[in-house]
């Protein structure tokens, strides 16, 4: 049975002397898909698989090496799988796992929430720029 534990317990639970990854479950998940690109990539791919190229093409600022990168850690996190087709010259294909589309699915509060509120924190911003410069 999996324990409920809410953030006030995870923080309670921090320690200074370990790696908080290596105690926090919800650090260790939320580490790699909290940043721009993985967040992208997967966005993309619950779509349909793509090709390497094809999500360079829809990530135009994402570098070549960083794309690799996020890939590759996408992969050894379990959302992600890399398929090779014996073609010449060999042609890649990525696609979500089971668990990346679970995960997709729980993103999808965060992009609705996003989505839906994006103009009031434009605004917030704003108004916080203004009265503290």
């Amino acid at each position: 049975m999996t324990e409920q534990v809410n953030l006030a317990q995870l923080v309670a639970r921090r320690s200074s002397v370990v790696d908080l990854e290596d105690v926090c479950p919800v650090r260790s998940v939320i580490s790699q898909v909290g940043d721009k690109w993985s967040t992208l990539l997967l966005g993309s791919l619950a779509e349909k698989p793509y090709r390497f190229g094809e999500l360079r093409r829809l990530v135009p600022d994402i570098s070549q090496r960083m794309l690799t990168q996020t890939l590759r850690d996408l992969q050894r996190d379990g959302y992600v799988e890399r398929q090779v087709f014996p073609t010449k010259p060999p042609s890649v294909e990525y696609r979500l796992t089971p668990l990346g589309r679970a995960l997709v699915d729980a993103l999808q509060s965060l992009v609705d929430f996003a989505l839906a509120n994006h103009a009031a924190v434009v605004e917030a911003r704003q108004r916080f720029d203004a009265e503290n410069n």
